[in-house]
């Protein structure tokens, strides 16, 4: 018994709490191991190891609003997953971890407004803020100067200057998009219909609700929208009183520094032009034209191509141009301007037809070059 005792004490003296200690024999000799049991430690550090890290992934349930309404369901999980591989997104619409309204659904399912979409645990990258680097003041007071040629609830439609370019990217901190939604916080939603080039100036519509957006991109597919461009090209394109059909195939590729461009090849996709020559302008310096250019086809520089294709390049040109051309006659931007764009309205239906005169430059230059046929400023 009293070597009992002295094994239920600690080497000072003190006794330990019997809750802490269960004695049992494990040999013949009567000798007793201890160990923890029914009251344990504190869980206090336990848990402060927890809140330090990262707090458990979770599924996510969004409610489709009107909106995302009519949107398939791979292109709704791309522009919610920024950052996450394209592969993975389709992954997981497959494996059945993303559900509409509690089942399983395709890649090309359309999204229905009230529709639940769950959305499996997943590590998102931060988006970046729109227009992020700049003031809402300043943004507000830039997007002023841009002439709006229609907006009502469902479309914006601007008159794009030269040097700015329709989004960031590429070297370009700031573009159109960004810009807009900065000066309009209040823009629940506000996207590229189409795009223009960098230097392209005139007609850029805006969607202003996603059932907008889906309606315009229809129309544009199936070929229902005119769009057209006034542009000066390098010497005289002789074609007479009709309407030259350019039909070269366009093929993307990338330079060494990684700048893309595009060339006329056989392996490319299929593209249409329109072209009707509006009036040869002459003077001492030479001949250039002025010809109005319709999209049947919506390639990446597609008139700036097909115009390189035969021969007349047009004036300003930095990828395709003649730089020795433009540095004799002072051309110091490129001349291509989106003046008409004739489509139905996304809501009403409505026939549209939007129209942007050229910029002061360009009808200095008509004014200089004496052109009889000035295009009417509106």
């Amino acid at each position: 018994m009293g070597d009992s005792k002295l094994r239920n004490s600690n080497q000072s003296g003190n006794k330990l709490p019997r809750s802490l200690i269960i004695g049992h024999k494990t040999n013949d000799n009567g000798a007793y191991h201890m160990r923890k049991t029914i009251n344990p430690a504190p869980k206090k550090s336990v848990s402060a190891k927890k809140s330090s890290k990262t707090p458990a992934l979770q599924a996510v349930f969004e409610t489709i609003g009107q909106d995302s309404a009519g949107q398939r369901l791979d292109n709704y999980l791309l522009r919610w997953a920024k950052g996450v591989p394209k592969s993975h997104v389709y992954r997981i619409i497959r494996s059945g971890e993303v559900r509409i309204n509690k089942k399983r659904a395709l890649p090309t399912s359309r999204l229905v407004e009230g529709d639940i979409v769950r959305l499996p645990p997943t590590r998102l990258a931060e988006a970046p803020k729109a227009g992020a680097g700049i003031s809402q003041t300043k943004a507000t007071e830039l997007a002023a100067k841009i002439p709006t040629l229609f907006e009502d609830d469902y479309l914006l439609i601007i008159d794009k200057p030269s040097g700015l370019a329709v989004h960031g990217g590429s070297g370009v901190s700031l573009g159109a998009i960004e810009l807009l939604r900065k000066a309009r916080p209040e823009s629940k939603f506000l996207e590229l219909v189409h795009r223009l080039d960098r230097d392209t100036s005139g007609i850029l519509i805006f969607a202003k609700k996603r059932s907008a957006l889906v309606e315009m991109h229809r129309q544009i597919r199936e070929g229902l929208t005119d769009k057209r461009y006034r542009l000066l090209a390098h010497g005289e394109i002789s074609q007479g009183a009709g309407t030259a059909q350019l039909k070269f195939p366009l093929l993307k590729y990338l330079l060494e520094n990684g700048e893309r461009r595009v060339r006329v090849d056989p392996k490319g996709q299929v593209s249409h032009t329109n072209l009707r020559v509006t009036e040869i302008l002459k003077s001492d310096l030479g001949s250039i034209t002025l010809a109005e250019a319709q999209l049947k086809t919506g390639r990446t520089h597609q008139i700036r191509v097909h115009l390189q294709k035969i021969g007349h390049p047009i004036l300003g040109d930095d990828k395709y141009g003649i730089d020795d051309e433009d540095k004799r006659l002072k051309v110091k931007h490129l001349f291509l301007h989106a003046h008409l764009a004739v489509f139905a309205h996304p809501k009403t239906q409505e026939k549209m037809r939007i129209e942007a005169d050229v910029p002061k430059a360009f009808r200095e230059w008509l004014t200089r070059w004496e052109c009889k046929t000035l295009p009417m400023q509106t």
